[in-house]
């Protein structure tokens, strides 16, 4: 039993002084800093619209939709990155189904491209 232990001492070691290093630079981190809060850092950043304003106002939804857009074309390099690691197991199926894929969000994004949805006013 004693030598099972003895096993997992390493393992042990490695999170003691990962966890103290991560308390060590989250203590230093939070007693070094200055908070000095102005308009320009409270203001909005990336939204398009102020973060603490009325909640019942309309605005632009193309953030968002490029947003949606951004997340897809992600999830392409996702697809991508096995695709091309596998590709000379998959042959020419592999091949042609991925070309397809690619095909469908070309034809997606020239879509969204002319009805002018990456357009900002």
């Amino acid at each position: 039993m004693d030598a099972l232990l003895i096993e997992y001492l390493p393992i042990l070691i490695f999170l003691g002084v990962a966890i103290s290093l991560s308390i060590a630079m989250v203590g230093i981190a939070y007693f070094r800093s200055t908070s000095a809060p102005s308009d320009i850092k409270l203001s909005a950043y990336e939204c398009g619209f102020a973060a603490f304003d009325d909640t019942r106002f309309k605005f632009d939804v193309r953030f968002y939709l490029v947003a949606i857009l951004f997340i897809i074309f992600d999830l392409e390099i996702a697809f991508l990155f096995p695709w091309a690691i596998s590709f000379h197991k998959i042959g020419w199926f592999g091949y042609t189904s991925m070309m397809l894929f690619l095909g469908i969000l070309t034809v997606g994004f020239i879509y969204e491209w002319k009805k002018g949805a990456l357009e900002w006013e």
